[in-house]
């Protein structure tokens, strides 16, 4: 570290669609503007936010650009197969921070950095409910997940919590002590979000004077629960007219169809819409009658933040993560048990009946914006590195590539 400039290290598994991955880009690209030396190191380079890296940021492809057989495309099985590379990297550019980004490159990272047996300091970004991620899926490696936690989590430095539901989390199922565990909140609401809320919305339902609309969003997927929702409102829509608009889309898997019929089911297929992936969900959001959390759990919910930064009213679970915490106990919003969808209809009906005030919405919204949390991550690691004696570059880095350029670790 030169003067108070820090050579970090994101890794994340790729620039696909999700949270965790919009809000590593997001510190990528703030600690960038600062004048610290990034490295957006990925174990796949390809999705569909690849276009949203900045350019100040330099991309490092661990897959080296090999497509690989079918069997090993999955995000765990690229995440282990990246571990060599991302070993070479941190030998050859010894970055001050390597920040694991998401809960799914936890172990690749500790597995790496170990390896690597290089002063570079690790640390997870925990954006996970860990045990509730590990212990509510079908599948059966993943319970094993929380061995590896108390096996392997205390080798790194620090690390920095979404919330504090999920940096208690943490304290109790790894074997990380608790005063390396740090909370700053999500990047989550960009400088441009009351011009963003304004844009136009190319759905029917959303013009004035047309029936109050229920939103949600997020990933058609388990953890989301949007059957609760279907549910909820069914009985909803038994009471007073409304419509429900789910946006997001399914990783892969029948999510969709499942949904579409359990709406038919349900006898609600003409008052639900699924438009997929928006560009602009802040334009949505400020046009609702409310939104609807019904997840699982989170770690901390982006969507709730950014419907609240809109203005528009909020309902969720009180499930495992950060809504009790964004929500302030309940005083901005309705809190319902987890998949209890006669609660959720019924917190649904008083918050169209009586909606929170939005300047108060908004106020809580702007403590999660993004130029705060940069500064907060940063006040962690700068805490980690020593200095301010200057470091002696590694002798690859005289041939590195400039920012916003790909290099390969294969």
């Amino acid at each position: 570290m030169q003067s108070g400039r820090l050579q970090i290290a994101v890794f994340l598994y790729g620039p696909t669609r999700g949270g965790a991955t919009r809000r590593g880009l997001a510190l990528a690209q703030g600690f960038a503007e600062r004048g610290h030396q990034v490295d957006l190191v990925l174990a796949r380079r390809d999705g569909p936010l690849a276009a949203r890296v900045s350019s100040r940021v330099r991309v490092v492809d661990l897959s080296g650009g090999l497509n690989p057989p079918r069997l090993l495309r999955g995000r765990r099985m690229r995440t282990r197969l990246c571990v060599p590379g991302l070993v070479r990297y941190l030998r050859r550019e010894r970055p001050d921070i390597l920040l694991a980004g998401s809960t799914a490159v936890h172990l690749s990272a500790l597995r790496a950095h170990r390896r690597a047996q290089v002063d570079t300091q690790l640390v997870l970004r925990g954006c996970s409910h860990l045990s509730s991620v590990s212990l509510s899926t079908r599948r059966m490696p993943r319970p094993f997940q929380l061995v590896s936690a108390r096996l392997h989590y205390g080798s790194a430095a620090a690390a920095i919590a979404v919330s504090r539901d999920v940096a208690e989390d943490l304290a109790r199922v790894t074997s990380l002590d608790a005063d390396r565990i740090h909370v700053v909140p999500n990047p989550v609401i960009p400088d441009d979000v009351a011009e963003r809320a304004t844009a136009a919305v190319d759905h029917p339902w959303f013009r004035s004077g047309e029936v109050p609309v229920i939103l949600s969003a997020g990933r058609l997927a388990r953890q989301k629960d949007f059957p609760t929702l279907l549910r909820a409102f069914a009985l909803l829509r038994k009471r007073r007219p409304a419509r429900l608009v789910i946006l997001g889309e399914a990783n892969s898997g029948s999510g969709r169809a499942e949904l579409e019929g359990l709406a038919a089911r349900l006898g609600i297929a003409d008052e639900l819409s699924l438009p997929g992936m928006v560009d602009n969900p802040f334009a949505y959001m400020a046009r609702a009658a409310a939104f609807a959390l019904s997840s699982a759990w989170e770690g901390m919910p982006g969507v709730l933040i950014e419907a609240m930064a809109c203005g528009c009213p909020v309902v969720s679970s009180d499930c495992p993560g950060g809504s009790r915490e964004i929500l302030e106990d309940g005083g901005l919003g309705a809190l319902v048990p987890v998949g209890d969808a006669a609660a959720l209809a019924d917190a649904l009906e008083q918050t169209l009946e009586a909606p929170t005030d939005a300047e108060r919405l908004k106020r809580r919204a702007s403590a999660f914006g993004i130029d705060a949390s940069v500064e907060g991550y940063l006040g962690v690691l700068r805490e980690l590195v020593p200095g301010p004696a200057p470091r002696l570059a590694a002798p690859e880095r005289e041939r590195a590539l400039p920012a916003g350029a790909t290099a390969s670790l294969r």
